[in-house]
């Protein structure tokens, strides 16, 4: 199918503008087959993996069809994770921007629900949410559904797999039959097609299978950092290692902007590639590079379409891609004709969890490298820089330049003065060196050795407690994908359940004082009990 952009459709000025704003220069596979029929009124089924952009494919339909001057809620959608519902909210709210008077709200465990009745007093057009938080303001009336026009199960299996099956089929008896019913799945269990059956009005399906891809071998790590220190990080690392030839992926076209001006004010040869350019200025930004006059080219995806260039030593995720599949189109732009290549992404905060998926999808292995220090940095310069000296000797023809030091050395230098001028002129004042800058983001400890903690929590079977409510209570409140918790043996007065060991604090210390039906919960680790 031919590749849709978004100015393709019919859509408001606010949406195309904001559209616009993000950078995005044409709609992912699953916006492209989603958005047309969802625009029409159609109920659909939308067979995608997470990371595919699909949160666009059902956020501008229904922006599309707010009608501001109601207060009344008129759009529902069901995450099964207090993360995907606030990374839902998040990108609805950015293509909202220009849409002042719609209101949006996510509703999610762990989060004070004084909050939440506040501002659902007020009138929430769209709101965002967990089945047991949205089932909650149900019961207690702050939640009204009667004027709801479009609903959205979003990563329906998943919500399925953590027990909420039930949570849902009570919300949609509670919305308007007439209403217009969205379905996002990764796959399609038995269960999930009788929910379609049941609740869908001839539904159009719309699939976007990842194909089968092969990851080159590539020397993969990632790197966790602050959105702010990322133009640090990757000038580091280009120091570091001293490419001669790197490619820089963004997701928008305004980030390569940005970047491109960060490298150029740090001395970088850097140039961008994005689709405002011109066909001129993309020929010339790929001519500079393929001739090495550029050492650092940045580029959004679909820019890089095409891009065929030998001798790229390393490749950076400055962004991580929106589809799982492009990680895999992305690092194999290295390690081309027999050669090594590395690729390096960088990670903030809870995109650790998308880093995962990628791992899942792409069958590979991403490894936690920790940023190198200013005085890593130099030395590996000073080592780098040696190395090039030896090569120029070895190819000779210095005689030049021998004259010139000669000349010095008449005038009282030594040759070792000289030399070592040299050097510092060509690696900077050592003073650089003096303020060392924090890059990392310690907002969480995710070394990830594929080991597994046991964490004993004190609620069982005579709490009335199963494991699906383990599941879901755990996954809602710490954002923990459901398929990333492990065995959960659940005794009479208590329960084991096991986390990868990288997430174990976060489990302990978000689920202290949450609630299990009804039952106040402690979580501590198992070990010694």
């Amino acid at each position: 199918m031919e590749t849709l952009r978004f100015e393709d459709v019919t859509l408001s000025k606010d949406i195309q503008k904001a559209i616009s704003d993000m950078g995005f220069e044409e709609m992912t596979p699953i916006q492209g087959k989603a958005i047309p029929p969802i625009i029409e009124g159609k109920d659909v089924i939308g067979q995608a993996q997470t990371g595919t952009g699909k949160t666009i494919a059902f956020a501008i339909p229904i922006l599309e069809s707010i009608k501001p001057r109601s207060r009344r809620t008129q759009a529902i959608v069901l995450c099964p994770t207090r993360e995907l519902a606030i990374q839902v909210s998040e990108e609805t709210k950015r293509v909202a921007k220009y849409k002042k008077d719609i209101t949006i709200l996510p509703v999610y465990g762990g989060q004070p629900i004084d909050r939440q009745l506040r501002v659902l007093q007020t009138g929430v057009h769209i709101v965002i949410g967990t089945p047991g938080r949205t089932i909650d303001h149900i019961n207690r009336g702050t939640l009204k559904l009667d004027n709801v026009k479009v609903v959205v199960l979003d990563e329906a299996d998943e919500m399925l797999n953590m027990g909420f099956m039930e949570d849902v089929e009570k919300i949609l008896e509670k919305v308007p039959a007439d209403r217009q019913t969205l379905l996002f799945s990764a796959t399609m269990p038995a269960p999930i097609l009788k929910l379609t059956k049941r609740y869908m009005k001839d539904p159009e399906l719309v699939k976007v299978v990842h194909k089968e891809l092969t990851v080159p071998m590539v020397d993969q790590l990632y790197f966790e950092v602050r959105e702010s220190t990322k133009p640090e990080a990757l000038s580091r690392i280009l120091d570091m290692y001293g490419f001669r030839l790197s490619l820089v992926f963004c997701n928008t076209k305004r980030k390569v902007d940005e970047v491109v001006m960060e490298l150029q004010a740090r001395g970088y040869l850097a140039e961008g590639l994005h689709g405002d350019m011109t066909q001129a200025q993309r020929d010339r930004a790929m001519e500079k590079f393929r001739k090495s006059a550029v050492e650092v080219l940045v580029a959004t995806d679909v820019a890089a379409r095409g891009l065929d260039v030998g001798g790229i030593e390393a490749v950076f995720n400055y962004d991580l891609p929106q589809d799982d599949e492009y990680y895999v189109h992305r690092i194999g732009r290295t390690a081309r004709a027999g050669k090594t290549g590395k690729a390096f992404s960088f990670v903030v905060g809870r995109e650790i969890y998308k880093l995962r998926g990628i791992e899942t999808y792409a069958h590979t292995k991403i490894k936690r490298q920790p940023l190198p220090s200013l005085a890593e940095v130099e030395e590996s310069r000073s080592v780098n820089l040696m190395e090039k000296v030896k090569e120029q000797m070895d190819e000779g023809n210095l005689d030049r330049y021998a004259q010139l030091i000669e000349s010095l050395v008449e005038e009282e230098y030594s040759t070792l003065d000289v030399a070592a001028a040299l050097l510092k002129m060509a690696l900077g004042p050592e003073g650089k060196q003096a303020e060392e800058i924090d890059l990392s983001d310690k907002t969480r400890d995710t070394r990830r050795s594929g080991a597994v903690t046991r964490l004993y929590m004190n609620v069982g079977r005579l709490h009335n407690v199963a494991i699906k409510d383990i599941v879901g209570a755990v996954a809602g409140e710490t954002g923990l994908p459901g398929k990333l918790i492990g065995k959960i043996d659940v005794r009479d007065k208590f329960s084991v359940i096991e986390v990868p060991a990288e997430y174990a604090h976060d489990v302990v210390t978000m689920m202290k004082n949450k609630y299990i039906k009804g039952n106040k919960v402690a979580v501590e680790p198992a070990e010694g009990r």
